[in-house]
C-alpha cells in the first residue's frame, strides 16, 4: 500500500499527513475535528497529546489502519533539544528551565508507545524523530513545482534552531545554515504581540494593525534590541526582550506601558506594530539575500510560522533576488506533518517525486446525503439547486453574506473557497457587518478578495507568478482608481492579500466568481474563513452551528441552500 505518515504534535498545530505511494492522501489540523483552537496549547507536559481525531479520519480516507503504516515520521528531534536543556530564561517548571524541559523530553518519549498502542502493534522499525526545521524545508520543497531551490525557513523555536537555509536538489536537502534561540523572529513576533494586548496566536492582527502606524517612530527602539548585521544574520538580545517570561519591564522602558488585554488602541500600537512589520521584512530580505548568495538558485521556498506573514512574502517575491517564491499553505507548524511524511518518502527512502501541491483540499468532503441528514437533525428547510453558482452569485450580489462549504477541507489557517464566508467586496460597510455582527473582532482588521486568476493583474499589482498566490499568502498592491470599487476588501495602506483561483484547482469556485463578474463586472469577492472565535468548520454540523448563531443570511452546502429567513436577499 506504501502508506507513509507524519505526525506534529510538539508544541501547537497539532496535524497528520498520510501519503500513499507519495502522494499526500490526507493532511489537515486536528483542530477542525476536535474544535480545540491549534490542536492543543503548547506547554511542556503535553507533546504526547497525539491528533487522534485527524489521524483517524486520515485512514478512513484511506481504508487503512494504522497498524497497514510503513513508516511515520514524527517533526521533533528530542535529542537536538537535550543539547541546549539549560537555554534558560523560563519559569521554574516551564520552557527553559531543567524541570520543565526534563518533563517534556519523558513526555516525547511516550509518542512512540502510544502510536504503538493505538496500532496494536510495534511500529519501532518505522518510526523517526526528524528535525523541526529539516520539516519545515521539507514541506516548502518538496511540495512545491520545483526541482532545485533556496529553502528559508523562520519560526519561533523547533528543538533550538529558530531560522534555518537549506539547499534542496531533487530528492535531497542540505542544512546549510541555522540560527538558534534566542535569536528568533517567531518569537520575537509572540512577545510584541502579547506587548501590544493580544494573544500570542494573533500575529495577523499585529499585522493589521501595522498598516494603521508609522515605522521610523520606534525604528530605533527596535535596533536596540535587534541587531542587523551586513551579511544578512540578525541577533536578538535576550535581556531586553525576556522570551519565556512575563517580564516587560525593558521592553516598556523603550516602548511605552504595555497595552492591556481590551484596552483601546491608540497611534502608539499602530507605529509599533508598523516597526516590527518593517524589521521582519529587512531581516527577511537580508536572510534571503544570504542564502542566494549560498546557493545561486533562481527559486525560493518558504516555511515556518513566519512565512504566513503575506506582506513580508510579498516583498521578498518583489525585491529579493530569487525570480520564484513559493509558500505551501500550511506554513506553521501544522505543514511539519506533511514535512515529515515527504522528507520520509524522498529523502530517507529515496523514492521518486510523483507530486507537487497544486491545491490545499486535501481534507475529509461530505456528500449529499450527510448534508441532508444534518439539516433534517436541525429543522431546517432547504432545497436543492442545480445551478447553485447561479443561484449564490445572484444572493451575494444583493448583499447576503453565504456561508459556502464545498469539497474537501483547505490544509492551513485560511479559507480558500470550500469552508469560506463570501459577500460583496462592492458594499463599503461589508467590513463593519462581518467584524461586528459575524466574526466579532476588532474593526481594524482587513478581509481578502478572492479574484478569478485571469483577471488578477486586472486589479492587483502582482509581480512575477508564483502558485502561492493561490493560497492566500501574498499582499498586493490593489491598482489605483480599483480601490473604490471594492472598498470591503482594500486594507488601509491600499493592499489586499489575495486568493487567484483557477478552474483546474477550485472549479465550482471558480464559476461562482465568474457567475458574480456577470451580474457585477467585479470578478471579486470578500472572502474570510467560515468561523466565529473557532476553528474553521470541518463538518455540516459545524456550518450549520455556526450559521444559526451568527448574523450569515445563506448556507450553501455542496448544491443544497438553506436561507435564515424567507425574504433574504
Amino acid at each position: 500500500m506504501g502508506l507513509i505518515l507524519g505526525l506534529n504534535s510538539a508544541y501547537h498545530e497539532s496535524a497528520v499527513c498520510l501519503l500513499e505511494d507519495g502522494v499526500v492522501r490526507f493532511a489537515a489540523e486536528e483542530e477542525r475535528f476536535s474544535r480545540i483552537k491549534h490542536g492543543k496549547p503548547a506547554r511542556v507536559d503535553n507533546p504526547d497529546s497525539l491528533p487522534e481525531k485527524s489521524l483517524s479520519a486520515a485512514l478512513r480516507e484511506a481504508g487503512a489502519r494504522l497498524c497497514d503504516v510503513e513508516a511515520v515520521g514524527y517533526s521533533f528531534n528530542p535529542p537536538l533539544r537535550l543539547k541546549n536543556i539549560d537555554a534558560g530564561g523560563g519559569v521554574e517548571g516551564d520552557w527553559g528551565s531543567m524541570a520543565g524541559e526534563r518533563l517534556f523530553q519523558e513526555k516525547l518519549r511516550q509518542v512512540p508507545l502510544l502510536l504503538d498502542k493505538l496500532a496494536g502493534r510495534s511500529l519501532k522499525k518505522g518510526f523517526h524523530w526528524l528535525d523541526h526545521h529539516l520539516c519545515h524545508a521539507a514541506s516548502a520543497f518538496f511540495p512545491s513545482p520545483f526541482d532545485e531551490a533556496a529553502i528559508l525557513t523562520a519560526d519561533g523555536i523547533g528543538e533550538i534552531a529558530t531560522t534555518g537555509l537549506f539547499h534542496g536538489q531533487g530528492n535531497r536537502i542540505r542544512k546549510l545554515e541555522e540560527l538558534l534561540y534566542p535569536d528568533s523572529l517567531g518569537f520575537l513576533w509572540e512577545k510584541v504581540t502579547l506587548f501590544l494586548g493580544f494573544t500570542e496566536y494573533d500575529a495577523a492582527k499585529v499585522m493589521g494593525l501595522a498598516a494603521l502606524g508609522k515605522p521610523a517612530k520606534f525604528r530605533g527602539a527596535f535596533r536596540q534590541f535587534v541587531r542587523l548585521e551586513e551579511d544578512g544574520l540578525f541577533f536578538v538580545a535576550p535581556e531586553i526582550v525576556r522570551f519565556r517570561t512575563p517580564d516587560y519591564g525593558a521592553l516598556e522602558a523603550l516602548l511605552g506601558p504595555r497595552r492591556q488585554p481590551g484596552a483601546e488602541l491608540d497611534p502608539r500600537h499602530g507605529d509599533i506594530a508598523a516597526s516590527l512589520q518593517e524589521l521582519t521584512e529587512e531581516v527577511l530580505l537580508g536572510l534571503a539575500e544570504r542564502l542566494w548568495q549560498r546557493t545561486g538558485s533562481r527559486n525560493l521556498c518558504l516555511a515556518g510560522g513566519v512565512a504566513l506573514n503575506c506582506v513580508a512574502n510579498a516583498v521578498l517575491q518583489e525585491k529579493s533576488p530569487f525570480h520564484r517564491i513559493y509558500i505551501q499553505p500550511a506554513a506553521n507548524d501544522a505543514g511539519t506533518a506533511m514535512g515529515a511524511a515527504l522528507l520520509l518518502w524522498r529523502q530517507i527512502l529515496g523514492r521518486p517525486k510523483n507530486w507537487f501541491l497544486e491545491h490545499p483540499y486535501l481534507g475529509p468532503a461530505f456528500g449529499e446525503s450527510e448534508i441532508h441528514q444534518c439539516l433534517i437533525r436541525h429543522g431546517l428547510r432547504f432545497e436543492v439547486c442545480p445551478e447553485i453558482e447561479v443561484r449564490t452569485a445572484q444572493l451575494l450580489a444583493r448583499g447576503a453574506i453565504v456561508g459556502w462549504f464545498q469539497g474537501r477541507m483547505e490544509l492551513g489557517p485560511r479559507a480558500l473557497g470550500n469552508r469560506s464566508l463570501l459577500a460583496d467586496p462592492r458594499n463599503p460597510g461589508m467590513k463593519e457587518i462581518l467584524n461586528r455582527k459575524i466574526k466579532h473582532r476588532e474593526e481594524f482588521r482587513p478581509f481578502a478578495p478572492s479574484v478569478l486568476s485571469e483577471h488578477a493583474r486586472d486589479w492587483f499589482r502582482i509581480p512575477g507568478n508564483s502558485v502561492s498566490s493561490d493560497f492566500m499568502l501574498l499582499a498586493y498592491k490593489v491598482l489605483e482608481g480599483q480601490a473604490k470599487k471594492i472598498p470591503a476588501v482594500t486594507h488601509l495602506d491600499g493592499t489586499a492579500r489575495v486568493q487567484t483561483v483557477r478552474a483546474k484547482t477550485n472549479p465550482r469556485f471558480h464559476r461562482l466568481l465568474s457567475e458574480f463578474y456577470g451580474l457585477t463586472g467585479v470578478p471579486i469577492l470578500l472572502n474570510t474563513s467560515f468561523n466565529d472565535r473557532e476553528p474553521i468548520v470541518c463538518t455540516p454540523a459545524d456550518a450549520v452551528k455556526t450559521f444559526l448563531r451568527t448574523g450569515i443570511d445563506c448556507l450553501v452546502l455542496g448544491h443544497t441552500l438553506v436561507k435564515k429567513k424567507p425574504d433574504a436577499p
